[in-house]
């Protein structure tokens, strides 16, 4: 809901808790007035009414810490949102031109000597989503250097906490929690990706917030490249927040006359239920507003990757998919190695045909055994990739990143594709689209397995922009394929969590959580990921033990089955060498997984207690319906197990047990809690509650 106010120049937005205030001064200096708890339009009007605090000396503006979208130029020293030049002149010096409100969505309009700003902000649920668009209505070219979604600022506190993922490859999503200083912390990614590093992501709470009590603001960029949030605490205690693509200030793109370019969303969320409310808050706003069919429950997933590596025939993968359907999968993929001469990750990427000697019919008829034995059908690609040794690099060359004059760098044995040229769009298009219509396709895993590192475009008059236009041309891909296809799942993966963000997880059913796929090191991982994404979106797999691709750790069948069915459950291991043992009791933890999946999968999360050693958990509550998972790290002799004490559950009502058929009450569960009955090292369970 948006409201205005009498003269015009004050907004309002509202969501059921919480509400979000701008105005506008006489001199067109917009300004921010809350963000928080809802208020009414008399409030924001009288916040409107209060003068800001007066200038004391020359060293500091009055602006600063104030201004809802800070611009380059003039009596400001915050970090600009907005950096724009021409030939003749740097920075902006705006007017208020009109507002409108239509769908929901305020937009404020501004203009400076041709150049036309607009400021979007839509509210969802009590998600502020915000972003800016740019038009170039002038005669001479404009160069963004740089262009923020947003600025957020936070209200005066006494001191401030800073939470956000860290990691690297196959550590991904690590959530650190420190006291914010002043001065201006800065995470992001110079990759070309999301990146491994960090998650787009930010959360900051005073007073102490906990995992249920306390204020909590929260912001996530929904952007698949290169990318930066700054948060800054100025010299006066107040804190802004400024995001949106792009590392640094060497330059966006440039827009010729009647060009334009709007940011990426930006979202913004205050919750005054500690960390596990506002991550609850998240996980909904996605389910609803940005996940395709996010009512749909995802399948039981095989994959066949470390099971055969490259060394795959089409026998071999038949093989698989009968002991797959025997366990109860719904899903069959072949991973890497059915195209092209890929017998190994030095060859092949680029030429996106079945490898005729693997698959002498193509892939046809192994989708259509697949189906036979009642699951779907998938493979793996990673389209924005291209091998040397590839007939697609013979051909075209030119068709990568590169710099001239300078070593062609390889990572991984592999070149990245400039998905900013048309050529190479086209190219992609053709030969996806050609692959998803030569058999019955149904998921397909979508990987990107290297960083930017000669990002340069040969003729190109500015080549900076292809690290904006890289990202928008792989969002239009899956658009173009999702629409020819709309039967086709589509994953991100990026050597595992290195592309996870609100952008592609609106283009795609699921994402690849990481490359680390051991039981216990997941659970610090799929921790941190629920901060901000659902578990409907977390693939995890079981893979076999020992777990000879990481560690070495060797742990029961019980306990991975455990911590992957906290997510999107999938297998990964070598099914030929399990025992009938194994396999009787996989298809019994599938068919349970089934049973829970809705609850998992749509519910709300309540992370009862972090995987910090010892004892954690998670429930998940949906109607009637509760879903405990916990897992034991270590016990040391004689140390007693605590009763999980229940979260998100009725006071009042009564809780069966599924599985004994004990029954409890819901005061109880909540303030003496739930024995799960647990011992020793690496032990799991799952207790199954419903309301009566």
């Amino acid at each position: 809901m948006v409201e205005i106010g009498e003269d015009g120049r004050t907004w309002l937005l509202s969501g059921p808790a919480s509400s979000y205030a701008l105005r506008l001064t006489a001199d067109d200096e917009l300004l921010h007035l809350h963000w928080g708890a809802r208020i009414g339009l008399a409030d924001a009007e009288a916040l409107a009414a209060l003068p800001l605090p007066p200038s004391r000396d020359s060293f500091e503006s009055r602006l600063d810490g104030h201004e809802e979208y800070p611009v380059e130029g003039g009596a400001r020293f915050v970090r600009p949102a907005l950096s724009v030049r021409t030939d003749e002149v740097r920075g902006t010096e705006w007017s208020f031109s009109a507002y409108e409100v239509e769908d929901g969505e305020l937009r404020l309009r501004f203009t400076d000597h041709g150049l036309a700003v607009t400021l979007h902000y839509r509210m969802r649920d009590d998600v502020v989503e915000r972003r800016v668009t740019l038009v170039n209505d002038g005669p001479a070219a404009v160069e963004v250097l740089r262009a923020d979604s947003a600025t957020w600022t936070l209200p005066l506190r006494d001191g401030w906490r800073l939470s956000q993922l860290h990691g690297r490859w196959a550590a991904e999503s690590r959530l650190v929690r420190t006291d914010l200083t002043y001065g201006e912390k800065v995470i992001g990614s110079r990759r070309g990706h999301t990146g491994h590093q960090h998650l787009p992501w930010v959360a900051l709470d005073a007073d102490g917030a906990t995992e249920e009590r306390g204020e909590v603001y929260g912001c996530a960029l929904g952007w698949s490249g290169t990318w930066r949030i700054c948060v800054a605490q100025l010299p006066d205690a107040r804190v802004q927040i400024t995001g949106g693509a792009g590392y640094d200030d060497s330059g966006l793109l440039r827009l010729a006359a009647g060009e334009s370019y709007t940011t990426p969303v930006f979202a913004g969320l205050w919750s005054d239920g500690g960390f596990g409310g506002a991550s609850r808050a998240w996980h909904a706003y996605q389910r609803a507003h940005v996940i395709p069919h996010a009512d749909r429950d995802r399948p039981v997933l095989y994959n066949s990757w470390e099971a055969t590596y490259f060394d795959i025939s089409e026998d071999q993968q038949r093989e698989l998919a009968r002991r797959a359907a025997d366990l109860g999968v719904e899903l069959f993929v072949v991973d890497d190695g059915w195209f092209g001469e890929r017998t190994s990750d030095r060859a092949g990427l680029g030429d996106w045909t079945p490898n005729p000697e693997r698959f002498p019919a193509g892939l046809k008829p192994l989708a259509d055994d697949v189906h036979a034995l009642g699951m779907q059908f998938g493979i793996w690609v990673e389209p924005e990739m291209v091998n040397p040794d590839s007939d697609l690099y013979r051909a075209h060359p030119d068709w990568v990143q590169h710099q001239p004059g300078r070593r062609r760098t390889e990572l991984r044995n592999q070149l990245v594709l400039n998905l900013a040229r048309a050529d190479v769009q086209e190219y992609l298009w053709e030969r996806l689209d050609t692959l998803l219509s030569s058999a019955p396709i149904d998921y397909v895993k979508w990987d990107f397995n290297r960083c930017f590192t000669d990002a340069g475009w040969p003729g190109e008059p500015y080549p900076q922009k292809l690290w904006v236009e890289h990202v928008h041309a792989f969002y239009a891909l899956l658009d173009r394929l999702r629409a020819a296809h709309p039967g086709v799942a589509f994953e991100s993966c990026s050597g595992g969590g290195g592309r996870i963000d609100l952008g592609v997880l609106s283009r795609t059913d699921q994402v690849w959580t990481s490359d680390n796929t051991d039981p216990l090191d997941r659970l610090a991982i799929q921790h941190g990921f629920s901060q901000i994404h659902p578990a409907r979106v977390m693939a995890a797999w079981v893979t076999d033990s020992p777990n000879t691709q990481l560690n070495g750790r060797a742990s029961a069948l019980r306990f991975r089955f455990v911590s992957a069915m906290a997510g999107v459950l999938g297998i990964g291991g070598d099914l030929t060498r399990w025992s009938e043992r194994e396999l009787a009791e996989a298809r019994d933890w599938v068919s349970l997984y089934k049973e829970i999946r809705p609850v998992v999968q749509r519910g709300d999360q309540y992370r009862l207690r972090p995987p910090t050693g010892g004892l954690s958990a998670v429930a998940h509550v949906l109607g009637d319906e509760v879903v405990v998972l916990a897992w034991l790290q270590a016990q040391h002799h004689g140390e007693p197990l605590a009763p999980l004490r229940l979260r998100g559950i009725d006071p009042a009502a009564r809780y069966e047990c599924r599985e004994t058929g004990d029954v409890y009450r819901g005061a109880v569960l909540l303030h003496h809690g739930l024995p799960v009955g647990l011992r020793g090292d690496l032990d799991a369970t799952i207790v199954r509650l419903h309301r009566l």
